[in-house]
């Protein structure tokens, strides 16, 4: 088989269109011969990155003093690895086109993908294209300092205070200030009770609202968002350690050809190659005339590593580690009891095989 290896990124924002298929017909047009391709097996390395800002509160230096909690002190903003997931599927290669050569009058037809890949003989019934599914991207979280609420959390006392010392004094007072008056509603102490359950909801809300406010002003802020990138490998029929992506502290998902980034290896561990079939004798088969070729896949292990950490890991089948071979096609021109097969869209190997009369 011919070494294949390529790297390609694609943003896991993009659009990606629906399978189509096409129905060929041997006919007198295409003196009854059927041109497909035979997919090898990509892998997607999809890469979940968080994105985090720290940042600092204007009464840090008051933080233990007046609440007894440690605080941010400086601004940090990076990005780090949260998830990584590994899948399968088929691309054509285009490199090398199969003829499956029938006979004058034959009705036999195959159905092949949008990219040319076989599908299936004889059955309108293809087995879908595996859709794992994949994290979406979340936008960074607002500060809470930038919400409506936190205008309403600062008192006008704190406004007129001329230094932060006193503003964190204030800030600190208002905040055992709302936790009373909560205190007070729900043991139903409160000089004004909320009139119904719903009412007690809303006022509770917006007191928890403007103590977290107050209580960022020393603390500091987190704000927390995610970037989705996907990253697609094909592995050569050698089996390697290949980069297959890259993750910046300051930018998050880079290409893999950006240094910035610090490497995700995949470690590929090919646990067994596919074989030719063999008779009765234990002979291998000679590939049949003109026959429908589909591919014995080899198995293999995929394994995800960053900074010697495993991320994700995928034991599954692999057209490149494989064999070719084929089937007579006077199998599917019989007329009383026609043949069919529907083959795996990822590696070309037969899933289902039988006689159209029989099911």
């Amino acid at each position: 088989m011919k070494k294949l290896l390529f790297i390609l990124a694609i943003s896991a924002a993009a659009t990606i269109s629906a399978q189509t298929t096409q129905k060929l017909t041997a006919n007198k047009l295409n003196e009854y011969g059927l041109i497909y391709n035979l997919p090898v097996t990509a892998v997607d390395v999809t890469v979940e990155a968080e994105h985090t800002i720290k940042t600092p509160g204007e009464f840090r230096l008051y933080a233990k003093k007046y609440l007894g909690i440690e605080p941010i002190m400086e601004p940090v903003e990076e990005w780090s690895v949260k998830n990584v997931q590994l899948s399968t599927r088929g691309i054509a290669n285009q490199r090398e086109d199969y003829l499956m050569q029938l006979k004058n009058g034959s009705n036999t037809f195959i159905m092949i993908a949008d990219n040319g890949c076989l599908l299936s003989v004889n059955n309108d019934l293809a087995m879908p294209p595996a859709k794992p599914t994949k994290p979406a991207p979340v936008k960074l979280q607002p500060s809470i300092l930038t919400t409506p609420v936190a205008a309403q959390a600062v008192t006008q006392d704190m406004l007129q205070a001329t230094s932060v010392a006193k503003k964190a004094q204030l800030a600190a007072a208002k905040i055992y200030e709302l936790r009373q008056s909560r205190n007070d509603i729900i043991s139903g102490n409160a000089d004004q009770m909320p009139s119904d359950g719903d009412a007690m909801k809303l006022v509770l809300e917006n007191l928890e609202q403007q103590e977290a406010v107050l209580t960022a002003m020393f603390t500091g802020t987190v704000q927390n968002g995610t970037s989705v990138r996907t990253y697609t490998f094909v592995p050569d029929s050698l089996g390697t350690s290949e980069v297959v992506a890259r993750v910046s502290v300051t930018n998050g998902p880079v290409s893999i050809n950006d240094l910035s980034g610090m490497p995700i290896y995949l470690n590929i561990k090919v646990d067994s190659r596919g074989e030719l079939p063999k008779n009765e004798k234990g002979e291998t088969k000679k590939y049949p005339k003109g026959a429908l070729a589909y591919c014995v896949p080899g198995q293999a292990t995929f394994t995800a590593v960053m900074n010697g950490n495993v991320l994700a890991s995928l034991s599954t089948e692999v057209a490149q580690f494989g064999v070719v071979f084929g089937l007579d096609p006077a199998l599917f021109t019989d007329k009383k009891t026609p043949a069919y097969a529907i083959f795996d869209p990822a590696t070309g190997a037969i899933r289902e095989f039988g006689t159209r009369n029989s099911r």
